[in-house]
C-alpha cells in the first residue's frame, strides 16, 4: 500500500509536518469516546495495535546485517537523539523510541482538517485525554477523501495531508516508524526531539501551543545535538544546516503570522457581508502568495516550503501551518532570555505553561525574522 502520489500532490515537499503528534492517541483511545464514531475509533485502534505488535528493539535491528546500512545508521542516530533528550534536555523519554516498526507503505496516515470559510475557526473533534483536536486521521485514502468530501458538503474549507510520525504522550512505547526515516539525518533527529517534547509538556486543549513548542524543541534541539561534540568531534556541516533550517522556520513563522493577522482583520470587519469577506480573503491569499515569492522565498537557505506554495490556500491549509509555526521567533526570544540555556527553558515551560489560560502569553514579543 502506498500514498506516495497523494503525498507528492498535497505536501509538495517534506512529508512530515509533525502533524498528528497526538493523532494516534486521539484515534486509538476506544473507551469513553461518546462524541466520535465507534467504527472510526475501532478501525484506528486496530491500526495502532498492528503498529505496536510489529515493533522490534532498535539495538537488534542495528545489529542485523540483513537490514540496509542507511536504516541502521539512522536508527543509531535515533538512540543517540533519545539519550540526548533524556540526559541533556531533561525530558522524561520513558520507553519511547527504543523500538522500530517497518510499515508496508511510505506514509503513516492521512490527516483531515477543516475550517469555517469566513472565520479562522477550525472544525474540531473531541477525544479522551487530548480533548478537542482540529484534525482526524485515517489509514485509508478512500476514507480520508470521503471525510473531506463530507466536510466540504457541509461548507467547510478542507485540507488532507500525510503524516509520518506521532506521539502517544507516553501512553505506549512509541516506535520509530520507517516513514520517519525517509528524511535526512537532521530531520530524523528533529523528529525524535519534536515528538519526545510532547512527553515533556502537553497542555490539554492547546494544540497550537503544543505543536509550536514542539517545533521549537525539535529545531533548536537538533542544532544543539549536531553542534555539540560527539566522540570529541563537532559535525560542522550538519550543525550549520540545522541552524539554517531554524532560521528558515522563523522566517516562515513571521510571514504566516502576518497572513493570519491580515485575515483576522477581514473576518472581524462587521461592516462586510459574508460574500464580501470571502471576496476579500481571496485577495488576501493572492497578496500572501506574492509576498512569499518576493520577500520570503529569496531569503530561505534550506527549505523551500513548496507545500505552502503548491497547496491551494484556504483557511484549513493556513491553520494547519500556523499550528506548527506560531510565534517561533518569540520562543527563540525566551530562550535568549534564559541565557541560551535550552534545558532551563524547557523547565520553565514545564513549570508555567499549565498555569495560564494562554501559554503563548509566556513569550516575549520579538517577532523579527533572523537575518
Amino acid at each position: 500500500m502506498t500514498f506516495a502520489p497523494l503525498r507528492r500532490r498535497l505536501a509538495g515537499g517534506r512529508p512530515r509536518l509533525a502533524a498528528g503528534a497526538l493523532l494516534l492517541l486521539a484515534m486509538g483511545m476506544v473507551g469513553g469516546c461518546w462524541a466520535c464514531s465507534p467504527v472510526y475509533v475501532l478501525k484506528a485502534g486496530v491500526a495502532e495495535a498492528r503498529i505496536l505488535r510489529a515493533r522490534q528493539f532498535i539495538p537488534e535491528v542495528v545489529q542485523d546485517t540483513a537490514v540496509d546500512p542507511g536504516t541502521r545508521a539512522k536508527l543509531t542516530l535515533v538512540l543517540e537523539a533519545r539519550a540526548y533528550a533524556a540526559d541533556v534536555l531533561g525530558i522524561d523519554v520513558g520507553d519511547a523510541y527504543t523500538t522500530f516498526t517497518q510499515l508496508d507503505r511510505d506514509t503513516l496516515a492521512l490527516v483531515v482538517s477543516a475550517a469555517e470559510r469566513d472565520r479562522l475557526v477550525p472544525r474540531t473533534w473531541w477525544f479522551p485525554v487530548v480533548h478537542r483536536v482540529p484534525y482526524r486521521g485515517f489509514f485509508s485514502l478512500d476514507e480520508a477523501l470521503a471525510a473531506q468530501s463530507d466536510l466540504e458538503d457541509d461548507g467547510y474549507d478542507t485540507y488532507v495531508r500525510p503524516t509520518a510520525a506521532f506521539s502517544t504522550l507516553g501512553w505506549f512505547n512509541d516506535p520509530v516508524l520507517s516513514t520517519a526515516l525517509k528524511t535526512d539525518e537532521i530531520e530524523v533527529v528533529e523528529t525524535v526531539l519534536h515528538e519526545l517534547s510532547h512527553n515533556h509538556l502537553f497542555v490539554p486543549g492547546q494544540v497550537g501551543f503544543n505543536e509550536s513548542f514542539a517545533t521549537f524543541v525539535g529545531r533548536v534541539g537538533a542544532i544543539r545535538f549536531f553542534c555539540s561534540p560527539r566522540d570529541g568531534v563537532v559535525d560542522e556541516a550538519r550543525c550549520a544546516r540545522a541552524e539554517a533550517r531554524w532560521r528558515d522556520y522563523q522566517r516562515f513563522s513571521v510571514f504566516v503570522d502576518e497572513v493570519v493577522e491580515d485575515l483576522h482583520e477581514i473576518y472581524g470587519d462587521s461592516s462586510r457581508s459574508r460574500e464580501e469577506k470571502l471576496d476579500a480573503r481571496e485577495a488576501a491569499f493572492a497578496r500572501a502568495l506574492s509576498a512569499f515569492d518576493a520577500d520570503v522565498a529569496p531569503t530561505l537557505e534550506e527549505f523551500s516550503f513548496a507545500g505552502f506554495r503548491q497547496t491551494p490556500l484556504n483557511n484549513a491549509t493556513l491553520l494547519a501551518r500556523i499550528r506548527y509555526f506560531h510565534r517561533l521567533p518569540d520562543f527563540d526570544g525566551l530562550l535568549q532570555r534564559e541565557g541560551g540555556d535550552l534545558p532551563a527553558t524547557l523547565a520553565f515551560f514545564k513549570r508555567e505553561a499549565g498555569r495560564t489560560a494562554d501559554p503563548f502569553s509566556l513569550l516575549p514579543r520579538s517577532s523579527e525574522p533572523p537575518t
